[in-house]
């Protein structure tokens, strides 16, 4: 009986969530185009479809220059976007959506690729610079800050000194690679949960000790 009742508690927070305005943004890198999913440099959009699955919902609605949906998550309701402009300026959506629903720049969580980190390997930031990527650097150029959350998944660095960083990044995963990411991506969700929730400490505690190849996979 605890059950049901455990259940329409979880319903009713569910629909009065519903009513409450967009709070926070979660936001996705990628490339549009067929040619690039699957690819390193989409590891942001690969996320959030993994979290939008598990959300009950669909990123496919155009808006915001992004392909867009809206959730629940930990009670809290939110905006996911795959921006749908040029990677490095995937401010202008990011900006125009933050604008839109009045939402400060600490609300926006960013999930984006890192060729610094191993395969599948996570770190969650607080803030800070764009560490190289363009999505990033263009997002903190038009929020006019370096002050929101962002989860890093590793896509592993280059394979020698002289390959070209542009080939590396549009390169696929390999099967066991991918493997990897889909032991990640919970991880991910896990995290993105605690961000919502402003527990940072416990973001970066689950994120940043997981080790895809380890115990704790």
């Amino acid at each position: 009986m605890s059950n049901i009742f455990d259940l329409f508690r979880k319903i009713e927070k569910k629909e009065s969530a519903q009513k409450e305005p967009i709070s926070f943004l979660i936001v996705g890198l990628g490339n549009t185009g067929k040619q690039y999913a699957g690819t390193r440099h989409n590891t942001g959009f690969l996320a959030l479809d993994f979290i939008a699955a598990s959300a009950g919902t669909t990123v496919d609605h155009a808006k915001f220059h992004s392909l867009v949906g809206e959730a629940v998550i930990e009670g809290v309701r939110v905006l996911l976007m795959k921006p749908q402009t040029l990677m490095n300026l995937s401010g202008l959506a990011v900006g125009e959506a933050a604008d839109f629903y009045k939402i400060p720049a600490s609300n926006v969580i960013v999930i984006s690729d890192d060729i610094s980190l191993p395969v599948a390997h996570l770190r969650v930031r607080r803030k800070g610079s764009a560490g190289g990527h363009n999505g990033l650097k263009d997002i903190i150029s038009c929020l006019g800050t370096e002050d929101f959350p962002r989860i890093r998944i590793g896509i592993g660095e280059k394979p020698h000194p002289d390959y070209d960083l542009a080939d590396w990044v549009l390169s696929s995963f390999s099967e066991t690679d991918r493997k990897l990411l889909q032991k990640a991506f919970p991880i991910v969700e896990s995290g993105l949960k605690k961000l919502l929730l402003k527990d940072f400490d416990g973001a970066m505690q689950l994120c940043n000790g997981f080790l895809p190849e380890g115990e704790n996979a």
